[in-house]
């Protein structure tokens, strides 16, 4: 992690289970979240570890994905699996949306 980060957006992450997250570190005020990528948030949490939160950007809003509280220090271990299920469902949601539009589309010609 970047000293003084709280938040980052997820770019790509490792199909192996011990592989690393790719991410861009991001300001202090995040802007909307493009459809399909998750932004991770975090702080000390009150006792020990670090209250972990993740949202994912939909086409008109984002949501609260997913909560990890008093996570241990190696969380982003702890939220990769999570992390990699979501994004490789929103990708096989964005292929199946441009699938169905291209079939529209013969279908008219």
């Amino acid at each position: 992690m970047l000293d003084g980060a709280r938040g980052a957006l997820v770019q790509r992450v490792s199909t192996r289970h011990d592989g690393p997250l790719d991410v861009t570190w991001l300001a202090a005020r995040p802007s909307k979240l493009p459809l399909g990528r998750i932004r991770l948030r975090w702080e000390p949490a009150p006792r020990s570890g670090w209250n972990v939160t993740a949202h994912l950007g939909l086409a008109t809003t984002e949501v609260h994905l997913a909560s990890w509280p008093a996570a241990p220090d190696d969380w982003p271990h702890l939220v990769r699996p999570t992390l990699h299920e979501v994004t490789g469902l929103c990708a096989a949601l964005a292929f199946a949306t441009d699938a169905l539009d291209l079939s529209n589309r013969l279908g008219e010609v």
